[in-house]
């Protein structure tokens, strides 16, 4: 029974969470109130305070839901990925997504990291989302490029995500997907040797 309970109470916080994050798409973070995420799920702002101690914690763990289908879309892709160039572009190519490079979601996304200077544990899963890319990007580089030109690329290459995200959060319609995967992969190609992208 105390098992169930516990199981149930998981799935209760994971519709929460998908809800505060759905909110934050259409309302940002000024307009998304935990009385309006408890009834875009169907609850009630008690339920809300139930599962999460405030407003604060509600958002944090919805940034970790969202961040959780993106570590799954990078990880399908490398599944696949044969060469140390694949799994580069299986890492881009993850980070836009079709389910999630949509106006509406930077515009989720835009509201949290404005919110990361003020809230130390957004910070935190910031870092960590910049970590993991960077040690994916390096992990698949280092194979084709010295270990500190693996290093720069890497950074100019999520410099880039991020921006192509941004560009897609503040500018209407933004960058089409298959525009923005080009753009970063023709900086890609022009680090790499050509015998390296040959292979591929």
């Amino acid at each position: 029974m105390k098992a169930r309970l516990r199981k149930l109470g998981d799935i209760r916080r994971q519709e929460l969470r998908r809800a505060a994050f759905e909110v934050l798409q259409r309302e940002g973070m000024a307009g998304a109130t935990l009385e309006k995420v408890a009834a875009h799920a169907g609850a009630s702002k008690g339920i809300v305070l139930h599962y999460f101690r405030n407003k604060q914690e509600l958002f944090e763990h919805a940034m970790r839901e969202a961040n959780l289908g993106l570590r799954r879309a990078v990880v399908e892709r490398l599944r696949t990925a044969g060469t140390p160039y694949q799994r580069v572009l299986a890492v881009v190519e993850a980070n836009f997504d079709e389910r999630f490079y949509e106006p509406s979601v930077a515009h989720a996304w835009l509201a949290l990291c404005a919110e990361v200077p003020r809230e130390p544990q957004l910070a935190r899963i910031q870092a960590v989302i910049h970590a993991r890319m960077h040690s994916n990007l390096v992990s698949a580089l280092k194979a084709m490029l010295p270990r500190e030109e693996a290093d720069r690329t890497a950074l100019l290459v999520s410099g880039l995500i991020d921006g192509l995200w941004l560009r897609l959060g503040l500018q209407s319609g933004g960058i089409p997907r298959d525009e923005a995967i080009a753009l970063v992969r023709g900086l890609i190609d022009r680090q790499l040797p050509a015998a390296s992208r040959d292979r591929a």
